[in-house]
């Protein structure tokens, strides 16, 4: 109904138990480059974005408030506000002379539909696997997850199956390979993460040189088919069986932390105010100011740029 305030996932909700755990960090690289080979969002990206000249720093700090979205209770209406606000002038013309707006209601819902898959890619992949009803249920679950934006529900296919068909056609029909998705995937001399400040730079060097190696391969094995074919990956039935491996070992390694700490800060917060540990009414968990963005650079809505 016109003027009725969406009502915020919680606690109960599978995206809830899924979205903010710490493994979903292992298919960050998935979700960029996919985002990114949508023409639109890899247009305002390469033409609107410092993404790359700070990586690290704006991956963690744009979890808090796309966190909150989920996480935030009877707050994450305005949260979600707030992160559609980030998009307002993220605009132009492409180098096809293609007119794009982060805020194209397809366009936005692409991404939004990233984050709604990565949730049944870390709960497949890293947290033992996920049945056919589960994932409906993500499913609609996702679609409370998009009126939140106070957007069109145009673009929001209106189930299961039809969504599974968007999915495919935006995979082998739309998507392209470009320079957003090629510069998010090159991970060569990545930047030495803020959280590591103790670990002397000769050392981060070769051990970044495996992990970037490793990690484009742990995406390649999330990706579609067509997405592989597009971008021109190889992927056999050894990689495929490695990488199943891998996933049930992550899950066991979690299966040991506690259930708070499997979760990112914001994600954490919600869960805790949800269950009364803290007051309802607490404030909302936000980034550290090592993550923030260059002093010149923070009054800009698209840096994601909280004041603390």
């Amino acid at each position: 109904m016109p003027g009725e305030e969406p009502e915020p996932l919680g606690p109960d909700s599978l995206t809830w138990r899924y979205f903010g755990d710490w493994r979903g960090l292992l298919i960050a690289l998935w979700a960029g480059s996919m985002q990114n080979m949508h023409p639109g969002l890899g247009a305002g990206v390469e033409q609107r974005s410092r993404f790359f000249e700070e990586r690290w720093q704006r991956l963690f700090r744009s979890l808090y408030p796309i966190g909150g979205v989920v996480y935030d209770g009877p707050r994450a209406h305005r949260t979600a506000l707030e992160v559609r606000g980030y998009h307002n002038r993220i605009k132009g013309v492409d180098a096809k002379g293609r007119r794009y707006h982060a805020l194209d209601p397809d366009t936005f819902y692409w991404a939004h539909s990233t984050f709604f898959v990565s949730t049944i890619l870390i709960a497949d992949h890293f947290m033992g696997g996920i049945g056919e009803e589960e994932k409906r249920r993500l499913f609609d679950e996702h679609v409370r997850w998009w009126r939140m934006y106070d957007l069109t529900m145009r673009p929001v296919p209106e189930s299961w199956e039809d969504f599974r068909r968007y999915w495919k056609h935006m995979c082998a029909e739309v998507l392209e390979d470009n320079k957003a998705t090629r510069d998010v995937l090159d991970l060569r001399g990545i930047a030495k993460p803020p959280f590591l400040p103790w670990l002397p730079d000769l050392l981060w060097r070769p051990v970044s040189t495996v992990i970037a190696r490793q990690f484009v391969w742990l995406t390649v094995g999330l990706y579609d088919r067509e997405i592989r074919e597009l971008l021109g990956f190889t992927w056999t039935a050894r990689d495929e069986r490695r990488h199943r491996f891998v996933g049930r070992a992550i899950n066991a390694v979690f299966s040991l932390v506690p259930h708070d700490r499997r979760y990112h800060p914001r994600a954490r917060a919600g869960w805790r105010r949800a269950r009364g540990a803290v007051a309802a009414d607490a404030p909302v968990v936000e980034t550290p100011r090592r993550n923030l963005p260059p002093v010149g650079e923070r009054g800009k809505p698209e840096h994601y740029s909280p004041n603390i």
